[in-house]
């Protein structure tokens, strides 16, 4: 068998996320179906992390195998024919036996947008807010993070994770074409942890509490401690990093 890298991007807006589940459409089961139907047999895929319905990706990696050799060229145009046109197949890529979208992830990386105007051609991908927060408290809050590992206080309940450690490489809030965008990079997250950081960081700038208070907040490892999750429209899945050791081609 072969294994192959897909490096695909998705809107979110009408999926309930990317894993497969019980009687609502996700990206995963729109992938597979459309997999299935090029090869001509089942395919399934294992993807790097899950998304949350309504979040969108540029940029998410999952792996599949098959027992021979696929031509890329061909496969990329014809998946991206049959796949929805809110998914697409951008790259793909042979990899080692052992690579794995999931496990062999080095980092995975978000940004989040949000907009003060009104603008209905992004009005599915970022959070309209009416008020301005303060970018110099929000980071000042946001260098707080790296000083931690249990994030609990910004994890969905009753989940299934083992722990809530997270180590947190960077994060920080950018002004950018007229947006707020706050991008976070960590060796894992959460469910529910980057829309729970975000409102919380937007409390800290609108001046509901102060960039100290956040070390309170993780530190109590409860979640109603910590602000509302920001909407998921805003929020893309940015970037999965890999040793490039793993590729074949």
């Amino acid at each position: 068998m072969t294994r192959y890298f897909l490096d695909i991007s998705y809107k979110g807006t009408r999926y309930h996320g990317w894993q497969i589940q019980e009687n609502a459409f996700t990206v995963q089961e729109a992938l597979e179906t459309a997999l299935s139907t090029f090869f001509k047999k089942p395919i399934s895929v294992m993807g790097s992390g899950r998304t949350d319905t309504g979040v969108h990706a540029s940029m998410q990696v999952c792996h599949f195998d098959i027992n021979y050799e696929v031509e890329k060229e061909k496969f990329i145009r014809s998946i991206n024919g049959i796949l929805p046109k809110d998914i697409s197949v951008n790259s793909i890529r042979k990899v080692k036996a052992d690579a794995h979208a999931r496990f062999s992830a080095k980092s995975r990386s978000y940004v989040y947008r949000m907009v003060l105007q009104k603008n209905p051609f992004i009005e599915d991908f970022a959070w309209r807010h009416y008020f301005n927060p303060d970018m110099e408290r929000m980071n000042t809050a946001a260098k707080l993070l790296m000083a931690h590992q249990d994030f609990e206080c910004f994890s969905k309940v009753h989940t299934e994770v083992k722990h809530f450690r997270c180590e947190i490489k960077s994060a920080h809030w950018e002004q950018k074409d007229g947006e707020l965008q706050f991008h976070i990079t960590a060796n894992r997250f959460l469910r529910g942890m980057v829309r729970a950081i975000v409102g919380t960081l937007v409390d800290i700038g609108l001046g509901k509490m102060n960039p100290e208070e956040l070390n309170t907040i993780i530190e109590s490892k409860n979640r109603k401690k910590a602000g509302k999750s920001a909407p998921a429209c805003g929020l893309f899945l940015s970037h999965i990093a890999y040793s490039e050791d793993i590729y074949i081609d």
